[in-house]
């Protein structure tokens, strides 16, 4: 089967909500070298190379709200989506304490090669979608590691990010703050108003309303959490979906 850089899911699905996620996959492409990234295979599993748990639940969710879904086919190692072509984190050469050999002298050449290759093709068929779309909204999400090598324990279950536009975001945080069970954070673990990141890129300038929700990564560990919350968070946005306001910014 010929390698693509994302992979749709439910094209044919009706719904104008679109799930993405970003960084679905740790797959490094095995025609990229012998020795991939130059990290331990115990290193691809962790959180430096995708976000557990985020593909699976990303599928199920849009499988829920009967839209598309579009996933990331490559590591954020390789090259990191959800960022801006500027951002000096865009190929990272540590993270989280770990070194990435072969990102440590990538030059302008594999910079324009990881760009071309992975990192356009993905923001493209995103935008594909949104078109397809009458008033799309776009739903993205990730997960969270529970604890950095040297940070603190990280006390939140969902963290819903957002950009200068809180309009879904918002409402969505009343409707999880609903249920005291959950610690929910607005903007936490960390910001999700990045220039250039996906969201950005593709909702800011044409008004689309959009959340990017975050798990952490340990409420993502087998099927029957997955299928819970996948049934959760469905029930919380075609909530406030549908009393959402779409007034301009």
């Amino acid at each position: 089967m010929k390698y693509t850089p994302f992979k749709l899911i439910g094209a044919n699905r009706p719904s104008n909500i679109i799930c993405i996620c970003d960084h679905a996959s740790n797959l490094v492409p095995n025609f990229w070298s012998k020795n991939g990234l130059g990290i331990r295979k115990s290193e691809m599993g962790r959180h430096i190379a995708y976000d557990l748990g985020a593909k699976r639940l990303t599928k199920k969710l849009s499988r829920l709200l009967n839209g598309p879904a579009i996933l990331s086919n490559f590591s954020r190692l390789v090259i990191d989506p959800n960022r801006g072509l500027n951002d000096p984190t865009l190929i990272m050469k540590l993270y989280d304490g770990t070194i990435i050999p072969e990102n440590r002298e990538v030059n302008e050449v594999e910079k324009s090669r990881r760009v071309n290759g992975y990192y356009k093709p993905y923001h493209n068929i995103i935008q594909n979608v949104i078109n397809s779309r009458k008033l799309p909204i776009i739903i993205s999400i990730h997960s969270f590691t529970p604890k950095l090598k040297n940070g603190h324990q990280r006390p939140w279950d969902i963290g819903v990010l957002h950009t200068i536009d809180r309009r879904l975001s918002s409402d969505l945080l009343i409707e999880l703050r609903k249920d005291k069970s959950l610690c929910i954070g607005d903007n936490l673990p960390y910001s999700g108003d990045l220039p250039g990141d996906t969201l950005d890129q593709h909702c800011i300038p044409s008004n689309h309303l959009h959340a990017l929700i975050e798990l952490r990564n340990d409420l993502l560990v087998n099927e029957m959490l997955i299928n819970h919350w996948a049934s959760y968070l469905a029930s919380k946005i075609l909530k406030v979906v549908k009393h959402s306001t779409t007034k301009r910014i």
